[in-house]
C-alpha cells in the first residue's frame, strides 16, 4: 500500500496566515508549491510538505493549543541553528545531543506557537 503514497502534507491552522507564510518561506526557506488563497502548500523536500491554512476557512479552526510538533530531520543541526539566528530568530536553545535517541536536536516556535523540532541523526540512529 505504501507504494501508492506520493507524499505527505502536515496541515497547520493560523489566525494570521500572512505572518505564517513569511516565516515558513523567508525564515525556514520552504518553497510555495500551491496557493489556494486560504491555504498554502509549501515544499520542505520531495514528498514532504507543510500546509498553512487560514483557521477561519479550513477543516479545523486556529487554536491556542498546539499539540503538534513539525519535526524536520536535517544533515547539520548546527548549521540550521546558525542560519535561523542569522535570519532574526531568537532561539535560546542550542543543539543538544541525545545519546539515547541518537540525535542532535533543538526546538523553536513558529509565529503562532507551533513547535518545530530540528534534528540531525547521529551515527547509529534512525535515518530518514
Amino acid at each position: 500500500m505504501s507504494d501508492d503514497v506520493k507524499g505527505v502534507i502536515t496541515w497547520l491552522y493560523y489566525r494570521d496566515l500572512p505572518t505564517a507564510m513569511e516565516f515558513y518561506e523567508n525564515i525556514m526557506g520552504f518553497e510555495m508549491e500551491v496557493d489556494q488563497g486560504w491555504s498554502k502548500i509549501l515544499k520542505i523536500r520531495d514528498g514532504a510538505y507543510v500546509g498553512l491554512v487560514d483557521g477561519e476557512h479550513g477543516y479545523h479552526r486556529a487554536s491556542d493549543v498546539k499539540p503538534v510538533i513539525l519535526c524536520i530531520n536535517v544533515r547539520d543541526a548546527d548549521a540550521w541553528h546558525h542560519r535561523l539566528i542569522e535570519n532574526g530568530l531568537d532561539i535560546e536553545e542550542h543543539p543538544k545531543e541525545s545519546e539515547r535517541l541518537k540525535i542532535k536536536v533543538f526546538m523553536l516556535k513558529d509565529p503562532e506557537g507551533y513547535t518545530i523540532e530540528i534534528q540531525e541523526t547521529l551515527s547509529g540512529g534512525f535515518s530518514i
